[in-house]
């Protein structure tokens, strides 16, 4: 993995090998919160901080691990890490952006649990990247998440739902463009794929 440059990582992330749209993880609070464009752009803001933060930290913690062989709690340590770099967050946005706060609600402690952000870090240690390769897929898988949410809530927010069969109002109708979506973006696979 190492001929790849941290450039083309960073590129590949957002569109060809996205969490949302490639992988599919991240998916509860990408539904959840892609109904207004302002609040879409917060979580997808907040995301990227805290994916980028998380998986930097986490390359460096792995490689203490493998020197002092207990590479197996990784999983575990991740988590830990992914949990304080979120409450950190949690506390500077309500003490400075108290709007943003509220209107995340519940959403923003929950990224703890977002399996796009433990995916990142475990997919930096499965493909065995360098630190710049590590910095490059974290931010754009960050922004590849924030991409799909503001994206989303784009489209959603011109949709008229009143107009819609009462069966794919809300999260049916966001899955089926989440879909579409997919598919416009296997467009971009013909340029690099990292997976």
């Amino acid at each position: 993995m190492t001929t790849i440059h941290p450039l083309v990582i960073l590129f590949a992330s957002i569109f060809t090998s996205n969490m949302i749209f490639s992988n599919f993880l991240g998916m509860c609070s990408f539904i959840a919160v892609s109904n207004e464009v302002e609040t879409a752009t917060g979580l997808g803001i907040a995301v990227t901080m805290v994916l980028t933060i998380t998986t930097i930290v986490n390359y460096f913690v792995y490689k203490l691990m493998v020197y002092f062989n207990i590479e197996y709690l990784r999983f575990i340590v991740f988590i830990i890490v992914i949990a304080a770099v979120v409450q950190l967050l949690e506390m500077i946005l309500e003490r400075y952006l108290p709007n943003l706060y509220y209107a995340l609600g519940i959403f923003l402690p929950l990224i703890t649990v977002n399996c796009a952000i433990l995916g990142v870090s475990l997919f930096m240690v499965i493909r065995g990247y360098n630190f710049l390769q590590t910095v490059g897929f974290a931010i754009g898988s960050g922004l590849g998440w924030a991409l799909a949410i503001i994206s989303m809530a784009g489209i959603r927010d011109r949709i008229n739902e009143k107009a819609l069969p009462a069966g794919s109002r809300g999260a049916p109708i966001t899955l089926i463009i989440t879909g579409i979506m997919a598919m416009a973006f296997v467009g971009f696979s013909g340029i690099v794929q990292i997976s």
